[in-house]
């Protein structure tokens, strides 16, 4: 069993976000933090190059908690009019403000963007190191971008890199027509994810966010829910968001020359434990952004959109993420108790091996004494063959002070098949014999 805990006082939370904010202005006048953002087109990612040439869980198992801790906590003061904290591992939300209005999320888009090529690199039909090649329509991509040429070609690992840091939209459509054979065909797939996640408030125009389309829109919930999503199935994307400054190298043409990626989100350097996700803006959608960090264990997302101006972007989030991680408390079982081998009525074994569906995880915003927690096994009733692999027959049950806090769900091994006439002629043969 771990516990983390994370009970600060309330006003260590306002301390900390003023803190961001002193950072990040140190930051910002720093040759590190070198950039321009921009409300034009979605040039939050804008830098220039060392060249010269400018630019810039579903719900899964029942370690799922419901919990409302926002309806419980202090009302936090926001400039910005829409954000959320969300806890990544439970999916509980912490903090919410008028989360559910429907805004345009500018290059936060760009998180649906970055699950689905994760998710094509997971099935297979990615390899980071395969080429691909910039189309026209890519190449014509305005505001924020990486300069990259019709015909020239990057791995997608590169690709990666300059959606990720960069925000680059000629990237983000290069990866878009690769994967789907074109943009539209891509964006079709993002909707019909975000309706998958339960994203009811969301639909996408473009896979960039440079769209002023009043068709393109999202939350703060629903982006939240994207990026939850995007950390808990891939936790490896932190190791490009976190990347500060990095060259990659044009070669077209007209020859080679190196660019500099510079990442845009300045809270990676203002907030202890931040090490992502994405920012965005434009001057329809003001200043949007997806910040996720990670201390002891738990590990936040939070959703800030519409702020007036870059530097609330940035302080607002701190201020949200540092009250989530002062009223947190995660318990996680990592010393669950092994299973043994079931029986089965009708199988053609006499023994079954079964195992967890999942991990569990409890979040607790009320400082509960998990040294109390119970744990127990419920089997179902009757467990009969034939069965799939990973058919449910039972469930670890916990509970604390007699409250059932979750369950995850106890799952065959393999295929369990019923047993047929020879295997009840073998099974009285053994007896016999014995």
């Amino acid at each position: 069993m771990t516990v983390w805990m994370l009970t600060l006082p309330m006003w260590s939370a306002q301390l900390q976000a003023q803190e961001a904010v002193d950072v990040q202005e140190t930051a910002q006048s720093g040759a590190d933090a070198q950039q321009t953002e921009t409300v034009q087109g979605d040039a939050d990612a804008q830098q220039t190059g060392a060249s010269g040439q400018g630019g810039d869980a579903q719900q899964t198992g029942a370690s799922e908690q419901s919990t409302d801790a926002q309806q419980e906590a202090p009302v936090l003061e926001l400039q910005a009019p829409h954000a959320l904290v969300m806890e990544v591992s439970t999916g509980t939300v912490l903090f919410e403000k008028d989360a559910d209005a429907k805004v345009h999320p500018a290059s936060v888009t760009k998180v649906m963007t970055m699950l689905l090529i994760f998710e094509a690199l997971e099935d297979g039909r990615l390899t980071l190191d395969e080429q691909v090649t910039t189309s026209a329509h890519a190449k014509s991509m305005g505001g924020s971008q990486v300069f990259l040429e019709e015909g020239e070609t990057q791995t997608v690992e590169t690709l990666l890199k300059c959606i990720v840091i960069a925000s680059g939209n000629d990237a983000a459509v290069a990866m878009a027509e690769h994967i789907a054979g074109s943009e539209e065909a891509f964006v079709a797939r993002m909707n019909e994810r975000a309706a998958e996640l339960g994203m009811v408030n969301t639909h996408f125009v473009d896979c960039c966010g440079l769209t002023d389309s009043t068709e393109h829109y999202t939350t703060a919930r629903d982006m939240a829910l994207a990026s939850r999503e995007l950390l808990a199935r891939f936790p490896q994307v932190t190791e490009y968001s976190r990347i500060w400054m990095e060259d990659i190298t044009h070669v077209t043409a007209k020859g080679s020359s190196k660019f500099t990626l510079t990442n845009t989100n300045k809270l990676l350097r203002a907030f202890d434990g931040c090490d992502g996700l994405k920012t965005g803006s434009t001057s329809y959608a003001k200043y949007c952004l997806s910040a996720t960090a990670q201390r002891n264990g738990i590990r936040l997302v939070g959703t800030v959109m519409t702020a007036p101006d870059s530097k609330t972007r940035f302080a607002e989030a701190a201020k949200i993420l540092g009250y989530g991680f002062a009223c947190c408390t995660l318990y996680h079982d990592d010393a669950m108790e092994e299973l043994p081998q079931i029986a089965v009525r009708g199988a053609a074994e006499p023994l079954i091996p079964v195992r967890y569906a999942d991990e569990f995880s409890y979040l607790s915003t009320t400082n509960e004494d998990f040294s109390a927690i119970e744990r127990m096994v419920r089997w179902q009733d009757e467990i009969c063959a034939p069965l799939e692999q990973g058919a449910q027959v039972g469930e670890y049950v916990y509970t604390l002070n007699g409250k059932e806090l979750g369950s995850v769900p106890i799952v065959t091994a393999d295929a369990v098949k019923k047993a047929g006439y020879l295997d009840y002629l073998d099974e009285m043969w053994e007896r016999w014999v014995l």
